[in-house]
C-alpha cells in the first residue's frame, strides 16, 4: 500500500542583520583593520551585499507537484522508495513534466527535474493569458481553461496552477471536470496548453 507525504519546498528567508555605519567604524579600529590591497577602505560585509548576480543561477522555474512514497514488504522488513512529480518551465511559454523515482526524496526530485528540463515543449500564449478556451484531457483528468482579463490572476489550484505558473500564464480561469489524481491533472493541463493556437496559425491552416 502506498502512502502520500507532503513536503514544503519553500524555505523561509532570514533577513540579514542591519549594521549602522556609526558602530562599524569604531569596531574596525578596535580590530585593527587597515586599508585593503587596492587602497580602498571599507567593510567587507557591505561588499557582500553588492556582489554581482550569479551567472550560473537556474534559468528554469521548477515546482514539485506531488511526492509519493511506496513501501515494499520483504523478508527483512519494509523497503521504501519515493516518486516525485515535477513541472518545469522558463516562464516564457515553455513547459515540461518529469517523473523521477529513487530511494531518497532529494534524488527523486533531482531526477524528475532533469527529465522535465529535457521534455520542455512550447505553448502558444497571448500576452499574459491564453488565446482561447480549451479543454485538456488525459486518462480520467479533464481541465477546462479560459482566458481572463488582465489582473485576474491564476484561478487554479494544485498541479493545474503549477503548470500554468511555470509556463508564464498570469491571467487564466480553470476548472477541473474529472479525476483529482495529480498526474492526470498535470498532463491534462499540458494537453490543453498544447492545443492552443494563435489567430495567425488558424488563418494559415484555413488558407
Amino acid at each position: 500500500m502506498s502512502q502520500e507525504i507532503s513536503e514544503n519546498t519553500e524555505t523561509p528567508v532570514v533577513p540579514a542583520a542591519e549594521v549602522s555605519a556609526e558602530n562599524s567604524a569604531p569596531a574596525q579600529e578596535r580590530r585593527g583593520r587597515g586599508p585593503r590591497r587596492d587602497g580602498r577602505r571599507g567593510d567587507r560585509r557591505n561588499s557582500r551585499n553588492t556582489a554581482p548576480a550569479d551567472p550560473n543561477a537556474p534559468e528554469y522555474l521548477d515546482k514539485v507537484v506531488h511526492i509519493n512514497r511506496c513501501a515494499k514488504v520483504v523478508k527483512g522488513g519494509r523497503r521504501f522508495s519515493f516518486a516525485a512529480l515535477v513541472v518545469s518551465g522558463d516562464g516564457k511559454g515553455n513547459v515540461g513534466i518529469g517523473y523521477g523515482k529513487a530511494k531518497e526524496v532529494p534524488d527523486a526530485i533531482r531526477k524528475g527535474t532533469e527529465r522535465a528540463h529535457k521534455a520542455l515543449r512550447p505553448v502558444c500564449l497571448r500576452n499574459n493569458t491564453i488565446p482561447h478556451e480549451v479543454l485538456g484531457t488525459h486518462d480520467g483528468g479533464e481541465v477546462l481553461l479560459r482566458p481572463a482579463a488582465p489582473g485576474t490572476g491564476v484561478i487554479a489550484g494544485g498541479g493545474v496552477r503549477a503548470v500554468l505558473e511555470v509556463a508564464g500564464v498570469k491571467d487564466v480561469l480553470s476548472k477541473s471536470l474529472g479525476s483529482n489524481n495529480p498526474g492526470a491533472l498535470v498532463k491534462a493541463t499540458l494537453d490543453g496548453l498544447l492545443k492552443l493556437r494563435t489567430l495567425e496559425q488558424i488563418r494559415a491552416t484555413r488558407s
